[in-house]
């Protein structure tokens, strides 16, 4: 699951010392490189805002910084100090998106069941944990709700 999805899920960008882990500047990205990024450790995520092109969040790596495109903005980087529990969370519902996730999945359908032996029948899956009375088509915010509420915030900030 994408980093910058599962933060935005959870409005939490595990800043250390509140509104201080947001640095405003004028950056210039080329080349894969940030500059100035001199308050990001090797291996930190980090997230960027304001930037047209590059908004998200990003790992001080190799393969972290590869996909970022060349521009220079006035905006700001915020240094994270993300839980390990927290990136294990996000590889796991990345594993339950690949499995469950897609469109020809079993589990996005609403019908409990579907039979095309003869006549055509199908059975519309009755209200579940959402107690909307409506059918569940389980997603990934639903299947890991309770697993992620440790990690929820009231506001970004």
């Amino acid at each position: 699951m994408d980093i910058t999805e599962m933060c935005l899920e959870c409005k939490n960008f595990f800043l250390r010392d509140g509104v201080k882990d947001i640095h405003s500047d004028v950056y210039t990205i080329s080349g894969h490189v940030i500059a100035p990024l001199d308050f990001i450790i090797p291996g930190q995520f980090f997230r960027i805002t304001g930037s047209i092109l590059n908004d998200g969040v990003y790992q001080n790596t190799t393969d972290g910084l590869a996909t970022l495109q060349d521009e220079t903005f006035e905006g700001n980087i915020w240094a994270m100090a993300v839980p390990p529990a927290f990136l294990k969370l996000c590889e796991e519902i990345t594993a339950w998106q690949n499995k469950y996730g897609g469109v020809g999945s079993t589990n996005m359908s609403p019908y409990s069941s579907e039979s095309i032996s003869g006549v055509y029948s199908r059975t519309k899956a009755s209200g579940g944990s959402s107690g909307s009375g409506e059918s569940d088509v389980q997603t990934w915010q639903g299947v890991y709700r309770s697993r992620l509420n440790k990690w929820r915030r009231l506001s970004i900030l």
